[in-house]
């Protein structure tokens, strides 16, 4: 997908202030999705940049960190010194007249700087102002919100690896993207409450809670039973066969949900007598011998390559797919009609995955240079946007 560059936002959220003072992925994908659907995002940096901007290589085309590309198009950037007068007196206006803040240091630095939500809301009173934090506002406040630390202590490495091998963190860092949706998802809730009430309120996310939010089956079955899950490495722990197999040439996916599934499954690989095993017959007794399972089926596979059993399933209904690269994902995304790719001048990023039918996301400007747009002040409103009863005039 191509667009030309063009600073207007338009779609959803258009005539939505965002005063961003966040850094590095949870809050800064958070902007992002709200100035892809229209939102007006300043993003206030320090004077040496966003934390990202320096977490080289890999760069883009145009040199700049693809880290910070990733998460900070469709703004713009205002660099302030908070330890001067000037810089500070700037940061506020722009608080008090916006309609959401964003920000994720840890907490009590807003305070500090006069910024907190009980500072802004007094000269702001529909301010939407959500706070991002790792571990909350309380005992956690101090700990440092990093994304593999709360991988670690929120359980996700318990369950992630090789049963006999060590726990292992996610590729990505997902619970900082989980919180950053959990975000958007707050600030979309406050500003829907605002309309009815006129007045904004503060939203509170944090990792910790996100990620435990997320572990939803495994979590619910540690609830229930008391009894915390053990990592399974590729496999599930209420279905088989469920798992990553290896072909003649390369891996793939088998994701059977069903006895019927099951029975196709066993007829194409040329084992049809699995369909009868007792072992076998109920996703139950499958998940109780998964082990042997998986050998049967691993031997059946190794008859012939990856792409022919991915044809072969996939054509019966039976769910399957190739062990892909990030660079075959993305093409696969392609082959599928998906637009994956935004192209922004010399950056190209992957499309908000969100479809709205009549304001879908709208692709305006790269990510700027730091300080690019010094003194900004927002964009005018529309007249028509019915959002200009705020409290914002």
């Amino acid at each position: 997908m191509t667009e030309s560059t063009r600073a207007t936002p338009r779609g959803a959220l258009a005539g939505v202030r965002v005063a961003d003072f966040s850094r590095v992925l949870a809050g800064p994908y958070a902007t992002m999705t709200l100035a892809d659907f229209g939102a007006d995002v300043i993003k206030v940096e320090p004077p040496a940049g966003d934390d990202t901007r320096h977490w080289k290589p890999p760069v883009d085309a145009a040199g700049e960190a693809t880290y910070f590309g990733s998460v900070n198009r469709n703004k713009r950037s205002v660099a302030l010194d908070l330890a001067t007068e000037a810089g500070l007196a700037e940061a506020r206006r722009l608080a008090a007249s916006a309609d959401v803040v964003v920000e994720n240091f840890r907490p009590g630095v807003m305070d500090r700087f006069g910024l907190s939500y009980d500072d802004v809301r007094a000269a702001n009173p529909g301010v939407v102002y959500c706070s991002i934090t790792g571990f909350g506002t309380g005992d956690g406040a101090t700990l440092a919100g990093y994304d593999l630390l709360v991988q670690a202590v929120g359980g996700l490495m318990s369950i992630t690896g090789e049963p006999e091998g060590e726990p292992s963190k996610a590729g990505v860092a997902l619970v900082d993207v989980l919180c950053g949706q959990n975000a958007v998802a707050g600030i979309l809730l406050a500003l829907r409450d605002r309309d009815r009430t006129g007045l904004g309120q503060r939203v509170e996310v944090n990792l910790l809670q996100s990620l435990l939010s997320a572990l939803t089956n495994q979590a619910a079955s540690t609830l229930a039973t008391g009894r915390a899950p053990r990592r399974l490495g590729n496999r599930h722990p209420s279905i088989a066969p469920y798992a990553v197999f290896p072909a003649a040439d390369r891996d793939l996916v088998i994701a059977v949900g069903n006895d019927r599934q099951f029975v196709a499954l066993a007829g194409l690989l040329g084992v049809p007598a699995l369909a009868d095993d007792p072992r076998y017959v109920t996703n139950e007794a499958r998940v109780a011998h998964r082990d042997l399972l998986h050998a049967e089926l691993e031997g059946a596979l190794a008859a012939a390559s990856a792409d022919h059993w991915v044809r072969t399933l996939t054509d019966a209904g039976v769910p399957a797919g190739l062990v892909n690269d990030v660079a075959e994902a993305i093409a696969f995304a392609a082959s599928l009609g998906l637009e994956p790719v935004v192209e922004l001048g010399a950056t190209r990023t992957v499309a908000n995955p969100i479809g709205l039918s009549e304001a879908a996301a709208d692709y305006r400007t790269p990510p700027p240079r730091l300080d690019e747009h010094a003194g900004a002040d927002w964009l005018p409103r529309d007249p028509r946007d019915v959002r200009e009863k705020g409290p914002i005039a």
